[in-house]
């Protein structure tokens, strides 16, 4: 199993490191994808190196697409490579999940439409003006698309992943 944990300048640092390990316990191969092989700041000044540059076809490749949020996701939402690769993996039914301000992303990919999603109160209406119907909940899973409102939605978040890719904890 493989797994893709996007980055982009100024990513929330739990959002990144707390998936991106819990990735690697249920036994996935992680990569850290960004719009290219470089190394990404946090908002707090954390390096990382992404491993792969973000392409369209990575979405067969990979089994679940995790997305951090932070203001990482504005960035991210300008690379047309990322939002295809998201729109393909959500597409062909690998399991996407966006935290925090990462449902910006999927917004930009228009794969909302219609989802029950959440996210950080501040992107509701952006959510709900892109068709999304907005769930005030901690964590929602619709379909392969899981969303979650911040840091402490992530382990709901995991659970529901679990729950979708048959894994036992």
């Amino acid at each position: 199993m493989r797994a893709a944990v996007l980055v982009e300048d100024l990513f929330d640092e739990r959002e990144l490191i707390y998936p991106f390990y819990r990735l690697k316990e249920m036994g996935f191969q992680v990569d850290l994808v960004g719009p290219e092989v470089k190394t990404y700041r946090s908002k707090l000044g954390l390096e990382v190196k992404a491993d792969v540059s973000a392409e369209p076809e990575l979405a067969e490749v990979y089994d679940v697409i995790w997305i951090p949020g932070g203001y990482a996701p504005d960035r991210l939402r300008r690379s047309k490579k990322i939002l295809e690769m998201v729109r393909r993996a959500v597409e062909r039914g690998k399991i996407v999940a966006a935290v925090c301000h990462a449902p910006w992303v999927l917004i930009s990919a228009g794969v909302v439409k219609g989802k029950r999603v959440t996210g950080f109160h501040s992107i509701w209406d952006d959510l709900r003006n892109a068709g999304a119907y907005l769930v005030e909940e901690e964590a929602v899973a619709d379909g392969n698309m899981i969303t979650g409102t911040g840091p402490d939605a992530m382990p709901e978040m995991m659970k529901l992943l679990r729950e979708l890719m048959r894994i036992e904890r």
